[in-house]
């Protein structure tokens, strides 16, 4: 009965370690969709709303605290009037503005909620484009799927500070920002 009681103490013990291993502060990485709705400056009057993926990564550096360094793909739309005004110009110019996000951060875990804060930068490829500085701040929610994955949902908001030499001004824009990603345990 011994061996019995001590072998249902193990399995419930590695099943809940095993729930643990991608919930809350551990090492992981995880890949997702991005999804984006502009709030001010340019970005709200130019834009209608924003997709893209990202690829992201955490490192445990304490018990409730975690690293992240992440990068990206976003794709902005532009609004219908944006595109009436540049189609006179150039017909190119309608395409979708791409840009590549680069940040680094943290994630502080409050069970399996947690509170997000990164800064980086934007750098987009584009003609006549600038790169932007990143600074965001969240919160979200993991929950596991299976012993070493877990499906991960946050909601951020992120500001984007660019120069924009033609005006010598700095301009500012934000958006709102929905994140789902598929997370893998390390």
């Amino acid at each position: 009965m011994k061996k019995l009681i001590l072998s249902f103490a193990i399995v419930i013990g590695l099943a809940f370690t095993a729930n643990a291993q991608t919930e809350g502060a551990v090492n992981k990485i995880s890949i997702g969709g991005d999804f984006l709705y502009p709030a001010t400056g340019l970005l709200a009057e130019s834009y209608n709303l924003g997709y893209g993926g990202s690829l992201a990564g955490e490192y445990n550096i304490y018990k409730k605290l975690n690293v992240t360094l992440s990068a990206g793909y976003l794709a902005m739309v532009y609004k219908q009037k944006v595109k009436d005004i540049y189609a006179e110009i150039s017909p190119d110019i309608t395409k979708n503005d791409v840009s590549y996000p680069v940040r680094a951060g943290a994630k502080y875990y409050f069970g399996k909620i947690y509170g997000a804060a990164d800064a980086g930068i934007a750098i987009s490829l584009d003609n006549d484009r600038n790169s932007s500085f990143i600074f965001a701040g969240g919160f979200g929610t993991s929950y596991s799927v299976s012993p070493k994955s877990s499906i991960d949902v946050g909601v951020r908001y992120e500001g984007w500070s660019s120069y924009a030499e033609a005006n010598t001004k700095t301009t500012i824009s934000s958006f709102v920002g929905l994140r789902a990603a598929y997370s893998f345990g390390l």
